[in-house]
């Protein structure tokens, strides 16, 4: 009986291990307001562990509107047997702000959250 509760919580530890790494190394997901410079389209980013990719895994992008990235997140997922879908909740948010930025849209300077997302992206305006 012991050895089970033992392999029981090994197992746990386990299972919840990309969430504890996720809360620990890069915190909460947070929402930032995005603006296209060209025609001021309001948008929402995120910044930290992408708790949806961990759960929703390929269909993030797809949502998002990213059908060229999800479509290679899925053929990733398929090649790696699904061991990428422990990896990519930990990048993916990062590359999809760092997309949206080059393509034409700022942070909004009246989000509270933009400070975190311009220390957390490396933004040194």
């Amino acid at each position: 009986m012991e050895a089970f509760s033992i392999f029981f919580w090994v197992l746990f530890l386990l299972v919840l291990s990309p969430i504890i790494l996720g809360l620990l190394l890069l915190g909460l997901q947070k929402p930032v307001r995005i603006i296209h410079q060209a025609s001021g389209i309001v948008k929402v980013g995120y910044v930290g562990y992408s708790w949806t990719y961990l759960v929703f895994g390929w269909f993030v992008p797809v949502v998002r509107g990213e059908l060229g990235v999800g479509v290679l997140h899925l053929v990733i997922t398929l090649v790696s047997f699904g061991l990428s879908q422990l990896i990519f909740p930990f990048l993916y948010n990062r590359q999809y702000m760092v997309r949206m930025l080059t393509q034409g849209w700022v942070l909004d300077d009246n989000d509270p959250n933009a400070g975190l997302a311009r220390l957390k992206l490396n933004i040194l305006n």
